[in-house]
């Protein structure tokens, strides 16, 4: 399988993810330039983190006009795997890939640190390894990620079943003091409607090896490999 990693002038969380995939589950991988045009036949692109033109105007929406996002609509669109991480997901939100916006934290505040997220799907691409009510410790880092959404988008999130992960505690209960930027519901992740786009704030690629304090973020990169294997 190949990942494809995009890099955006401002990403900084490219060389994480890029060396998760390559080092930590063994997969063949690429550096996608943000004025690409092509995908490099790669089944999986990997939106990552970090401040896309330095966040001016709002997150990620500067990004949303770079080339290669013409070629990742359309990728997504055909059913090609798409993963926005943190400032990815955001771009994912202004690009209309998934639903809804990035607010600003509750706090007003840059938050660094771990959290505790629970798969709230298990037949998705993304999520498939993942156990029933099984609780991931992944860390966070946004300023924006309040996730917002008006009360028919949620409505749809829910019988669609499109909510990926919920922040909760390390017992896997969702409470107001487990949600650590104000998200709606604790929304921490969401799919959309067809399950091959996901977006996620916590950033499972700084969790992908023990030395990092945890490497329940190999779940999600392990189901997506598992996903494509099985569709072989």
């Amino acid at each position: 399988m190949k990942f494809g990693v995009i890099v955006f002038p401002g990403s900084n969380c490219d060389y994480d993810a890029f060396m998760a995939i390559k080092t930590v589950i063994k997969q063949d991988v690429d550096f996608l330039w943000h004025q690409d045009t092509s995908l490099r036949g790669c089944d999986c692109i990997i939106l990552p983190g970090g401040f896309s033109y330095g966040d001016y105007l709002r997150t990620g929406a500067i990004a949303r006009f770079s080339s290669i996002m013409k070629k990742v609509m359309d990728f997504a669109q055909d059913g090609g795997l798409v993963v926005g991480i943190c400032n990815g997901f955001q771009i994912l939100l202004e690009a209309g890939l998934l639903p809804g916006a990035m607010l600003r934290n509750t706090s007003l505040r840059f938050i660094c640190r771990f959290v505790h997220i629970r798969p709230e799907e298990q037949d998705t691409p993304f999520t498939n390894l993942c156990r029933r009510g099984q609780v991931l410790k992944i860390p966070i880092a946004h300023t924006d990620g309040n996730y917002f959404i008006p009360e028919d988008g949620l409505r749809q999130l829910k019988e669609n079943r499109q909510i990926a992960f919920r922040y909760c505690d390390e017992g896997g209960n969702v409470t107001p003091k487990a949600n650590p930027n104000g998200s709606l519901e604790s929304i921490a992740g969401i799919c959309n409607r067809s399950r091959n786009v996901l977006g996620m704030m916590p950033h499972p690629e700084r969790a992908s090896e023990k030395i990092l304090g945890s490497d329940d973020g190999k779940y999600i990169f392990e189901s997506i490999v598992n996903f494509f294997n099985q569709k072989k």
